[in-house]
């Protein structure tokens, strides 16, 4: 099949190449790897530039990326897994897994200022509040500084020199920045739905990511660190306008911290059957990892009318959006300054790589770039330059 037969013009689609091109001169990323499926096909498969820069090494479209946050869907898919085989409830408090999370208190700035202050959760926060980050837990490294992002950095609750079950046992002690259900706010809820998986599978949570989910779909080269043997494939950033080499997550050994969150590495090819199974309905080569109708619930929005006046909602939700259980999700035609469809659902990852999934045209896309100062420009020039292919 064709490009054009997929409703492509093959000339347009060479500007997604041409953008990365450009950008690669003008030092701005090293390199870049996209693709484009639609209706089960290839459209797109391109690697362009440097792997390494520094090295000499030309980009290939099996370089190993650090997803960071893409991380996020699998680890999500992994939970709806274990609800699907009714060993966890939406609807349980995490409490009852992690102990340190009850009586949790919510932290209160009152008004014209002045120290904080405590008040009692009004009900606890749920498995839902992880997936669809209203669980009252925030980053503390994104965007502004609040005084409960203050509160994280001076615990260094972000630091990666502890394992997940000591690094979750202390964000449970510390105050929540919201009423659970009330807010979306993206941060730690999905490290902790990861300590949760293995305490309900009894075993550790890249084990159970690779039993249940990259392993049955092939994805042999996604996981929580690259091997020795592989290290040469590793995508590594180039330095930013101030000369500076942007620090990545070191992948190159196992972690000591499993982050469910953020802690991932794989390739473009193998996000792609990830994306695949997705649009398939939970199915792929004959494997089924979930259910449709599971599909189907985790890309609703789940967030209907709660606040999201935040600058995580206004940054990584904006305009026209909501957020279902591990996805954004576009709620309507328009609104959203990018194009795209009602229904479509997409995440992105800290250094630069993005996916979405848009049911109703059945297209896939994904980006993988390791430059974080780069990255909002390049996934929003990347969902321009596919829209626009798209002719038929």
């Amino acid at each position: 099949m064709t490009t054009e037969t997929l409703g492509f013009s093959t000339e347009r689609l060479q500007r997604i190449t041409a953008g990365f091109e450009a950008g690669v001169a003008a030092g701005r990323i090293g390199g870049a790897v996209a693709a484009v499926m639609r209706r089960g096909e290839t459209a797109y498969f391109e690697a362009t530039g440097y792997r390494d820069k520094a090295a000499g090494d030309a980009m290939a479209k099996d370089a190993i990326f650090r997803i960071y946050s893409m991380t996020k869907p699998l680890t999500s898919v992994a939970a709806m897994i274990l609800v699907e085989r009714g060993q966890l409830l939406l609807g349980d408090a995490i409490s009852k897994y992690l102990p340190s999370f009850a009586n949790q208190q919510v932290a209160v700035v009152p008004e014209g200022g002045g120290p904080l202050v405590l008040e009692r959760a009004r009900r606890p926060a749920t498995i839902q509040d992880l997936l669809r980050h209203t669980s009252g837990l925030v980053y503390d490294m994104l965007f502004e500084t609040t005084p409960v992002k203050r509160l994280y950095r001076e615990a260094e609750i972000s630091t990666a020199r502890e394992s997940l079950t000591d690094k979750v046992d202390r964000l449970g002690r510390l105050p929540l920045a919201h009423q659970p259900g009330e807010v979306f706010e993206y941060g730690y809820s999905t490290d902790v739905l990861g300590r949760v998986i293995e305490i309900v599978a009894g075993q550790p949570l890249d084990a159970f990511i690779a039993a249940e989910v990259t392993g049955p779909l092939g994805m042999v080269d996604s996981g929580f660190w690259v091997p020795p043997a592989q290290i040469h494939r590793l995508a590594e950033p180039v330095a930013d306008a101030a000369g500076k080499i942007p620090p990545l997550r070191k992948v190159t050994e196992p972690p000591l911290m499993l982050s469910g969150g953020g802690g991932m590495v794989g390739t473009t090819a193998d996000y792609l059957r990830f994306c695949t199974m997705l649009l398939n309905g939970g199915a792929l080569d004959g494997v089924r990892i979930l259910g449709a109708k599971t599909v189907a619930y985790m890309t609703t929005d789940h967030l209907g009318t709660k606040r999201r006046d935040n600058s995580t909602g206004r940054h990584l939700l904006g305009a026209g959006h909501g957020f279902g259980l591990g996805f954004s999700i576009r709620l309507a035609d328009g609104e959203s300054d990018m194009p795209g469809s009602a229904g479509d659902y997409s995440w992105g990852g800290y250094a630069g790589t993005q996916f979405w999934v848009d049911p109703k045209e059945q297209l896939i896309a994904v980006m993988m770039i390791q430059q974080p100062n780069e990255f909002t420009d390049y996934w929003r020039l990347f969902r321009n330059l596919v829209y626009q292919a798209i002719v038929a």
